[in-house]
């Protein structure tokens, strides 16, 4: 609010056609313009309530329907700076074959009580998935998913790499083992989903070929757009986003995507593949819940224990492994660019 700064609009979603500021209720209409103010009189001539309308973000930008601002005005361009993250964002919305993703109903909203940079780590760190989704990966082979032995020098049942994507952005490039919606059948989707597979499927290579649709349908990915927007796209396709509270607190916010043109069959696979994984009731958010939590609390012996490890594939060349740790080092350099830039002014 333009007169003491409150929050005016304080739902998550909907619409009206006033804004009503709860404190001393200055009311703005659908564009932001000043409406109302009670007791107006009493203010002096010179005041002028058309130049009191909401401010607007000084960049708004988007890429293939996702909606970003920015409040530094001399910001790069949003595609130069998403850089290497639009190739990824692009394999999502190529799952649609109108390349249109729409957000399904329902958001999981929950606190973690931990910094919210760790969650940053945990969202596109794959060495954790032995020790810590272990519950998971026996219920994927115990109902017939093929476990493959890892090749020589990895850990996981297939392939997979991590990618500094530049700006801070990266992600982890994988050969699918877990099964997705778009096309990639497990014995957990049951027998009757087996037709719809092959339909979506011959639909990306109609529309792909066959060694896109390959890329769409047979790899998964975490991609982190910095710094703090992550696109899920592996056992289904989710967004999270996430703000500290304080710098042991955060709260984050999830949603599934779906191709607009799904069908319920398809829809019906696609959210109980990312409720049986993602998101408060599932899987895998609640172990990730506890074990950064409980890196939150070991942060406490800062002192005698100062630095975290993070060298994982440092003495290598070429190809980095998804479990390794160049991805994550690329958003903690980032970082670290930026918070020290004031030093430097």
């Amino acid at each position: 609010c333009r007169h003491r700064g409150t929050v005016v609009c304080r739902e998550p979603e909907g619409n009206a056609q006033r804004y009503t500021c709860f404190y001393h209720g200055w009311t703005y209409d659908r564009d932001g313009q000043l409406y109302a103010i009670p007791g107006q009189s009493a203010y002096p001539p010179g005041f002028d309530k058309a130049q009191l309308g909401l401010k607007p973000p000084p960049r708004v930008a988007a890429y293939r329907g996702f909606v970003f601002l920015n409040f530094d005005p001399d910001a790069v361009p949003l595609e130069q700076y998403l850089g290497g993250a639009r190739e990824y964002i692009d394999i999502v919305l190529e799952q649609s074959p109108s390349g249109q993703m729409e957000v399904i109903q329902g958001t999981q909203e929950y606190d973690i009580r931990a910094n919210w940079k760790l969650l940053v780590e945990n969202s596109f760190d794959d060495y954790h998935l032995l020790s810590t989704h272990a519950t998971w990966l026996d219920y994927l082979k115990n109902s017939g998913v093929e476990m493959k032995r890892p090749q020589k020098g990895e850990m996981l049942p297939a392939h997979g790499v991590g990618k500094d994507l530049g700006n801070g952005h990266g992600t982890t490039d994988n050969v699918n083992f877990r099964g997705r919606p778009v096309a990639r059948w497990i014995p957990i989707y049951g027998e009757a989903a087996k037709p719809e597979l092959e339909r979506i499927r011959a639909e990306l290579v109609s529309r792909l070929g066959e060694a896109r649709a390959t890329r769409v349908a047979d790899t998964n990915r975490n991609l982190l757009i910095f710094p703090n927007l992550v696109l899920l796209d592996g056992s289904s396709v989710s967004v999270r986003t996430f703000e500290p509270l304080a710098p042991d607190r955060m709260r984050v916010r999830a949603w599934a995507l779906g191709p607009k043109e799904e069908t319920p069959a398809a829809r019906a696979i696609r959210l109980d593949s990312f409720l049986t994984f993602y998101g408060p009731g599932g899987f895998a958010t609640p172990d990730d819940i506890e074990a950064l939590e409980s890196v939150q609390t070991g942060l406490g012996a800062y002192r005698e224990v100062p630095w975290s490890i993070m060298t994982r594939g440092m003495a290598k060349d070429g190809e980095q492994l998804n479990t390794d740790e160049l991805h994550l080092r690329a958003f903690w350099i980032r970082w670290d660019e930026l918070m020290s830039r004031r030093d430097k002014d």
